[in-house]
């Protein structure tokens, strides 16, 4: 099966999860988390943070390289994630937890990775 690249599936997903969440919340929503993207790629790809099993970005080791990165992208994926819940009459959890298990579907060779109990994985 031939493996899509982070550009093919990356922004349609957050595009819909976002648009999702409602239009003037979205364009704004959208434009940060695409212009942070490069820097979260290069911080994933140097092993420095991965993706939690509830979603959201965490350090792994010691360096806490752009932690204001990392914590705007959290504070981003939060509010759509609140959102979406709201629409669909869930928790914000749940939603986190399921694009989490798309994350890790879908996540680089070499990439950290959270399990649901919390241990940290390469993929």
């Amino acid at each position: 099966m031939k493996r899509l690249s982070w550009k093919k599936w990356l922004f349609p997903v957050m595009a819909g999860i976002v648009l999702f969440a409602g239009p003037a919340f979205s364009q704004s929503i959208q434009e940060r988390m695409q212009g942070r993207l490069p820097v979260i790629i290069k911080l994933k790809a140097d092993g420095i943070v991965g993706e939690t099993s509830q979603g959201f970005l965490a350090f792994v080791g010691s360096e806490k390289r752009e932690a204001s990165v990392v914590d705007a992208e959290n504070n981003d994926r939060r509010q759509v994630y609140e959102a979406i819940a709201k629409k669909e009459n869930t928790t914000s959890e749940q939603v986190g937890q399921r694009r989490a298990l798309q994350v890790s579907q879908r996540a680089k060779p070499g990439e950290w990775l959270q399990d649901p109990s919390g241990k940290w994985y390469r993929k």
